[in-house]
């Protein structure tokens, strides 16, 4: 599939289903905490997408059987939610959600501490947080688009955590996943030239630790090789003539 540009009407669209999912992503913060278990969290989200005449993009994506991913701690993306999986404190918790208005996808991922965490916990969750930013930064029309990578790589290998490269933003729109792959970490080439029109998810997963993974038996969660934590953070992004427009914050 071609990268695409979007037009001032589908555009439009993916605002609104952005802004939906900015308010789903709200309300499923308010009950992080000890003792709830990752179906709770994947119940509310449905219903808050539902109630917004929206279609929750991962609901059987694939196959997937759940409306959001949630995934804990080593777990890198794509937990199925359970309700035997219980949060504790200490926790931390990646929310991966997408949102589907009239056939157009937006998608966003955010990693919370469950109660209170420890100081590294709280430090890969900060750095991921910033390593979107710092991409987001290069997400210019003009620019291209392994000048992204290359700077979440740069901000992130200070701290020597390990950049997941077996997973990779990409381009959205009538699919959830569309061209071009976004890598996060460090590439010899430049990419295309990103054009406005283009909307696309800048999504950095980092291990405290290695940045290798490994798929579970169920085929979905992706949980680090060395079972170090891990942190999440994405939103659909819209290349301009100026400021690049996250769709989802």
């Amino acid at each position: 599939m071609a990268v695409t540009i979007k037009s001032p009407r589908e555009i439009e669209l993916m605002r609104v289903s952005g802004r939906v999912l900015k308010i789903a992503l709200e309300e499923l913060s308010k009950i992080i905490r000890p003792g709830i278990t990752t179906k709770d969290i994947d119940d509310l989200a449905a219903k808050v997408i539902a109630s917004y005449d929206c279609i929750p993009s991962f609901l059987n994506y694939q196959g997937f059987p759940a409306s959001i991913c949630v995934s804990i701690n080593e777990e890198v993306v794509h937990g199925i939610p359970s309700k035997k999986r219980i949060l504790s404190e200490g926790d931390i918790v990646s929310l991966d959600v997408g949102v589907n208005y009239k056939g157009y996808h937006t998608d966003a991922a955010r990693t919370y501490g469950v109660g209170q965490i420890s100081k590294e916990a709280g430090q890969l969750i900060s750095v991921t947080r910033q390593a979107f930013f710092v991409g987001l930064e290069k997400a210019r029309a003009g620019n291209h688009l392994y000048d992204i990578s290359n700077a979440v790589d740069a901000f992130v290998s200070k701290y020597g955590y390990g950049i997941v490269r077996d997973l990779v933003g990409h381009g959205i729109g009538l699919e959830i996943h569309e061209e071009p792959q976004i890598p996060h970490f460090r590439q010899k080439r430049r990419g295309l030239r990103l054009r406005q029109g283009m909307t696309i998810c800048i999504e950095p997963m980092i291990n405290m630790g290695y940045a290798e993974v490994e798929w579970l038996e169920d085929k979905w969660t992706v949980v680090s090789e060395d079972r170090s934590w891990s942190a999440h953070y994405e939103n659909t992004v819209l290349i301009t003539d100026g400021e690049p427009e996250l769709l989802t914050r």
